[in-house]
C-alpha cells in the first residue's frame, strides 16, 4: 500500500466527476471526497509515528533527467495530509446550497486542486514537487476566473502572475541543486546532505523564499490575497485558505530551511521582520474592514505572518542556533488549526451574505434572535480564531509564540499582538453582526439547516476536541521535527 493511492484517487474522482450534471456532480465529488478521507484514515491508522518515510513509493519518471516519481509520508506531511483530505469534503459540502453553472467542471476542479495539494505535501523529489505546486495552481486560477465576483478576471490573473513568477525562482533553485548533486537527481534526502557553501546557500534561500512568501503570502507579498480571497467563490477562497497557503509554509519547513541553513541563518532575520510587519499591518488593516469576507482574509495574513515568524527564529544576530522543535510542532498543529477556523469563517460569511445578499457589517445585526444555532457555531468559530483557551487556536499560538520568546522577547511582544488585535477586530465583528436589534435585513434571517448544520457542527467539534486535547496530533509529528532539527542542526553554524 503505497500513497500513489491517495495521489490519484482525486484525478481518476475529477475524471469521472466530469460525467455527471447538476445536483448529482456535487453527490459524486462528495462520495469521492469522502472516500479519500477513509484512505487517508486507514493511511493514519497504519502509521507509525517515528522518523522514516512511510508508504513511499520511487518509480522512474524521467530517469534520463535525474526525475522520479518519489513521494512518502512522515510525521510532518501526515498532519497536512489530514488536513488536505479533511478540509475537502467539508468544502464540497457547505456549496450544496449553491447552483454552479459547469457544476461538473467546477467539482472537477476542486478534487484535481486535491490531487496537487497531495502531491506537494508528500513529494520526496523536487521536480514532483514543483509540478505539485503548478497542479494546485491551475484548477483556483479557473475556479476564481469562471465563478468568482465581477472583478474576477483581473484579480485572478494578478494572482496567477504572482504565484507563477515565485515558482519560477524556486524551479531555478531545484535546477541548481539538481546540478550540484553528484547522482544527478532532485531528491529531498541528497539536497539535504549536499555541501554547499553560505554564500550559494543565500541565493536558494531567495528562489525557495519567493515563491514560499508569495503564496503564504506575508508583506509585501501579501496584495494579491485580498482581493483574490473576496473576489474567488467560497469554496475557491476555502480552498486558498484552509489548504493552499500552507503550501508556503509546509515549503519552509521541508525544503528552503533544511536544504538552506546557512542561508537562512544570513537572510532569516529579513523573512522574520517581514513576518512581523505583515502581523501588525493585517491587523490594522482588518480593523477598517467593512466587508466582513474581507476582514477574515486580513485576519489570515496576520495568523499566517505569526506561523511564518516562528519558523525564521532559529537564527539571529548574532549567529546563534534557536530553532526549536516547539515552534515547527506549534506552526503544524496551527496550520492545522487555522485551516479549518478560517474554512468556518468563511462559510460563516457565505451564509450571511446567500441569506441577505450583503457582506456589509455594518447593516447586519441582531441574528442571534432569529437563529440561535447559527451564533453558537459563530461564536465558537470565533473564540478558537482569537485562541481562547480550550479551543484549538490556543495551543498552536501558544507554542508559536512560546518559540519566538526563547528568541527575543521583543520580537513575540510585537507578534503576539495578533492575538490582542484578533481578539478586538473579531469579536467585535461577531458583536455587531450577531447582537443588537434585528433590522429589516435580519428579521427574517433563518436558522441553519441540512449541510449547514453537518459542516459548523464538524468544525465546532473539532475546534473543541483539539483544543481540550492536542496531544496526539503533536506526538504524530514529534518524532520527524526532532530529525529535522537535529539535521538542521548539524550543518548551521555555532
Amino acid at each position: 500500500m503505497t500513497v500513489s493511492i491517495l495521489l490519484f484517487l482525486p484525478v481518476v474522482a475529477a475524471l469521472v466527476v466530469l460525467f455527471f450534471k447538476n445536483e448529482a456532480a456535487k453527490y459524486a465529488a462528495l462520495a469521492f471526497g469522502v472516500a479519500e478521507l477513509v484512505v487517508a484514515g486507514v493511511f493514519l491508522g497504519k502509521f507509525v509515528p517515528d522518523t522514516s518515510e512511510q508508504f513511499t513509493i520511487t518509480a522512474p519518471w524521467i530517469p534520463k533527467a535525474g526525475i522520479y516519481f518519489n513521494a512518502g509520508i512522515d510525521g510532518i506531511s501526515m498532519i497536512m495530509v489530514i488536513l488536505t483530505t479533511l478540509l475537502v469534503p467539508l468544502i464540497i459540502l457547505s456549496t450544496f446550497k449553491h447552483q454552479y453553472k459547469n457544476a461538473s467542471v467546477f467539482y472537477a476542479l476542486i478534487l484535481f486542486m486535491q490531487a496537487g495539494l497531495l502531491v506537494v505535501f508528500t513529494a520526496l523529489d523536487g521536480f514532483l514537487f514543483y509540478v505539485g505546486w503548478e497542479v494546485a495552481l491551475i484548477p483556483i486560477y479557473f475556479i476564481s476566473a469562471m465563478w468568482g465576483g465581477e472583478n474576477r478576471v483581473k484579480v485572478t490573473i494578478k494572482f496567477f502572475i504572482y504565484t507563477f513568477a515565485g515558482s519560477l525562482f524556486m524551479l531555478l533553485g531545484l535546477i541548481y541543486l539538481r546540478m550540484q548533486n553528484p547522482s544527478g537527481t532532485f531528491d529531498l534526502t541528497e539536497f539535504y546532505n549536499l555541501n554547499i557553501d553560505a554564500v550559494h546557500q543565500g541565493w536558494i534561500f531567495w528562489a525557495f523564499f519567493l515563491a514560499f512568501a508569495i503564496k503564504m503570502p506575508i508583506f509585501p507579498f501579501h496584495t494579491w490575497q485580498p482581493d483574490t480571497y473576496t473576489e474567488a467563490p467560497t469554496a475557491g477562497t476555502m480552498m486558498l485558505s484552509g489548504i493552499m497557503l500552507k503550501m508556503g509554509i509546509y515549503g519552509v519547513i521541508r525544503w528552503l530551511i533544511p536544504i538552506a541553513p546557512l542561508g537562512t541563518q544570513h537572510w532569516g532575520f529579513m523573512a522574520l521582520v517581514l513576518s512581523v510587519i505583515g502581523v501588525v499591518y493585517a491587523s490594522i488593516i482588518a480593523f477598517k474592514q467593512k466587508d466582513g469576507k474581507r476582514l477574515v482574509a486580513y485576519s489570515s495574513i496576520a495568523h499566517v505572518g505569526l506561523i511564518a515568524a516562528a519558523l525564521f527564529t532559529f537564527t539571529n544576530v548574532s549567529g546563534g542556533f534557536a530553532w526549536s522543535a516547539q515552534s515547527v510542532q506549534g506552526a503544524l498543529i496551527q496550520m492545522l488549526n487555522h485551516g479549518i477556523n478560517v474554512v468556518g469563517l468563511f462559510f460563516i460569511w457565505d451564509i450571511i451574505s446567500r441569506r441577505v445578499n450583503t457582506r456589509e457589517i455594518s447593516e447586519l445585526g441582531g441574528i442571534a434572535k432569529v437563529a440561535p444555532k447559527f451564533a453558537l457555531a459563530f461564536l465558537l468559530i470565533t473564540l478558537g480564531t482569537v485562541a481562547l483557551p480550550l479551543t484549538n487556536g490556543f495551543i498552536g499560538e501558544f507554542m508559536l509564540l512560546n518559540g519566538i520568546f526563547q528568541y527575543n522577547v521583543w520580537v513575540a511582544a510585537i507578534a503576539g499582538l495578533t492575538m490582542i488585535f484578533g481578539a478586538v477586530y473579531m469579536l467585535r465583528m461577531y458583536k455587531t453582526v450577531m447582537q443588537g436589534e434585528t433590522n429589516a435585513l435580519t428579521l427574517t434571517f433563518t436558522d441553519i439547516s441540512g449541510s449547514e448544520v453537518v459542516v459548523l457542527a464538524v468544525i465546532c467539534l473539532l475546534i473543541i476536541v483539539i483544543g481540550v486535547y492536542p496531544q496526539p496530533i503533536l506526538h504524530l509529528s514529534e518524532a520527524a521535527v526532532n530529525n529535522l532539527i537535529s539535521t538542521v542542526q548539524g550543518k548551521i553554524k555555532p
